[in-house]
Formats: C-alpha cells, sequence, structure tokens
C-alpha cells in the first residue's frame, strides 16, 4: 500500500509540470533515502527539508519548484496526524524549561508522546538547511538546562555539527537520535529519562 506522504508527492509533481510551475532551480526529492539527506545537507548552497505531513509534502514540494535556488527534500513513509502552518524557521510546538527536543519531520508525533509530563521545549523542524540557528539558541537560553535533544529521521547526528556551532558559546549537552534507534515514542521517552536533568 502507498503512503500517504508518497501519495502527496505523487499527486504534486504533475502539477506542477501542467502548470508549468518549474522554475530554473534545482529539484531532487528521495524517498525513504535517508542517506542522501546528509549528503545534500554538507553541500554549499543546497536547501533541505523534511516535510512531516502529507500537506507539508505537497507545500515543500511547490515552495522548491517555485524557487530558484537547490532543493532536495526528503520524504519518510512516516507521517505525523496533523500538519503545522509552514514556517521557514524552526516552530516552538511546547514550551518548556528542563531542555529543548528538535524534532525533524514526522518524529514530532513521537516526541510529542514522549516529552508528555516533562518540562521540555519541543520545536518543530521541516527545513533543515538552512538551519535555523536563532531559533535553536532562543530557546535553548530560554531554558533551565542547555541541554539539546535532536530527533532526526534519518542517520543520528546529521544536524549535530549545526547545534555545536549554533551553541558554540554556550555550555550544552547533546542528545542525538535517528532512524537507527527506532524513532517511536516509548524508544525517545526511554532516551529522554536517561539523559534529561
Amino acid at each position: 500500500m502507498q503512503s500517504e506522504m508518497l501519495t502527496a508527492l505523487t499527486q504534486t509533481l504533475p502539477d506542477l509540470a501542467r502548470n508549468d510551475s518549474l522554475s530554473g532551480g534545482s529539484l531532487l526529492i528521495g524517498y525513504e533515502s535517508a542517506q542522501e539527506v546528509g549528503r545534500f545537507a554538507a553541500r554549499a548552497g543546497w536547501s533541505v527539508h523534511v516535510p512531516g505531513h502529507p500537506d507539508e509534502v505537497r507545500a515543500a514540494v511547490r515552495k522548491a519548484a517555485a524557487g530558484t535556488g537547490q532543493a532536495y527534500i526528503h520524504v519518510s513513509r512516516h507521517s505525523n496526524a496533523e500538519p503545522r502552518a509552514a514556517a521557514d524557521g524552526f516552530e516552538m510546538v511546547r514550551e518548556g524549561r528542563a531542555g529543548v527536543v528538535l524534532a525533524v519531520g514526522a518524529t514530532l508525533d513521537p516526541v510529542l508522546r514522549a516529552t508528555a509530563g516533562l518540562d521540555l521545549a519541543v520545536l518543530y523542524a521541516t527545513t533543515v538547511r538552512p538551519f535555523d540557528a536563532v531559533g535553536l539558541r532562543t530557546a535553548v537560553l530560554a531554558a533551565d538546562h542547555a541541554d539539546v535533544v535532536l530527533a532526526e529521521p534519518y542517520p543520528r547526528g546529521t544536524c549535530a555539527h549545526q547545534v555545536a556551532e549554533t551553541l558554540v558559546h554556550v555550555p550544552h549537552r547533546l542528545l542525538a537520535l535517528g532512524d537507527e534507534d527506532g524513532l517511536d515514542g516509548e524508544h525517545i521517552a526511554r532516551a529522554l529519562r536517561d539523559f534529561v536533568r
């Protein structure tokens, strides 16, 4: 059975071609190609998008196709239950003081389940390049502890370097979780219990 995420993608691309909405930029899309995210994230000049809901897939493809830059969109078979409003940076989904969890794409729902009842801020990202350094730094400085948990639906630590650069002058701890860690609510909750002070 085809996932809703893939269906959203296959419905959006022909519409763009029919309406002549493709610009002079480069648009590459990977489905369940987690290893490719790091490759494109490391390339200068590329934007990397990781939508977490079918509506977000449609919006990301349309926006990237209308631009003139180079964009890579990672589409997973997993999705969040509800779409979030399109944001240029990281969106604060839940406020908290004990640390910050950055949930990328379809990790948001399991992160919200795992952090229920915990005093943790949850940021949501559908774009990881460019990296929203201001959004992350603001959330971390507002917390009582500079503890950051990074939940990414691709190899662990893909954005760890950006977190370290963002917080270079802020003593902090980082826990990076990736698809190899089993990103369901139970696994994330167990990792959080071991990490959060």
